[in-house]
């Protein structure tokens, strides 16, 4: 990938995995990722202190020349965080937020000004460079632009284009998903030590199960049904399974899951708009 400096204005969890992603996977130098945030200097030196990026707090020296503008704060912080920067942010740069629910139409009225917004939801595996991000842009956004942002986040996962209507459910689904493959593994691994299995026993099988029944999905042609009938002797221990699953409605709880996940996507980004662009005003 080409060096042009990365800017971050936040440095959480998020932040935290992009740029463990792109400096351990070799992408990009250190020197040239910069990172702010609003208030903890000590959150911005142990990034300084982990992966060797410049950090500080003066805005204008942290966005000011960078080619790509990564907004990572918390969605609440965005109005102020926008406000710290726009007086040093022009068309040439490249806006990726990866703030759930808030559209690149109210990022691009709080800096008051025709930008090239790319909105991507990443998810935390991009610490592993496993992530899988969806990636929608508004019109501003050239070939190049977008080539440079997807690149980005080919660093750290794969990469899948979207229209930006349809980033609240890619939030409920792979943003959120990372938590609901840990919510079945944590539920397994109870359900291991009720039936007579060390912890750390269980923990190894349950992570390799995952990690190859995840292996089988991308790499074979065949649908989910398929392979789970694959797996599934007739009169076995696997229908057995199964049919308390389907008992328990197991299937319809996780459409819900992902449903409500995406309709407070989309509440968020509504409440955020009306209450950030109300005082904008």
């Amino acid at each position: 990938m080409h060096m042009n400096t990365i800017a971050f204005v936040g440095a959480g969890s998020m932040a935290e995995a992009i740029i463990n992603g792109l400096v351990n996977g070799g992408v990009c130098l250190p020197e040239y990722i910069k990172v702010t945030n609003r208030s903890s200097m000590e959150r911005l030196d142990f990034l300084n202190q982990a992966y060797g990026v410049s950090v500080t707090k003066n805005k204008q020296e942290t966005v000011g020349g960078a080619s790509i503008i990564i907004l990572a704060m918390k969605p609440k912080d965005v109005k102020a965080g926008i406000e710290s920067i726009k007086d040093y942010v022009d068309s040439s740069q490249v806006i990726i937020s990866v703030l759930a629910g808030i559209s690149s139409e109210t990022i691009r009225k709080l800096f008051g000004k025709e930008l090239s917004i790319v909105r991507a939801m990443p998810n935390t595996s991009a610490a592993l460079q496993r992530s899988a991000t969806a990636l929608a842009c508004n019109s501003a956004v050239t070939a190049d632009q977008l080539k440079q942002a997807a690149g980005l986040f080919e660093a750290i996962g794969t990469v899948t284009h979207v229209l930006e209507h349809q980033l609240d459910a890619v939030t409920g689904l792979s943003g959120s998903g990372p938590a609901y493959i840990y919510y079945i593994a944590e539920a397994l691994e109870k359900a291991a030590e009720e039936t007579g299995l060390e912890k750390e026993t269980a923990k190894a099988l349950i992570a390799q199960t995952l990690l190859g029944a995840a292996e089988m999905l991308l790499t074979s042609e065949k649908e989910p049904a398929v392979l789970r009938k694959e797996v599934t002797s007739p009169g076995g221990t696997t229908e057995a399974g199964i049919e308390k699953l389907e008992e328990y409605k197991v299937s319809e709880a996780i459409a819900a899951c992902v449903k409500k996940a995406k309709e407070r996507s989309h509440e968020l980004g509504e409440i955020f708009a009306k209450n950030a662009l109300k005082e904008h005003t």
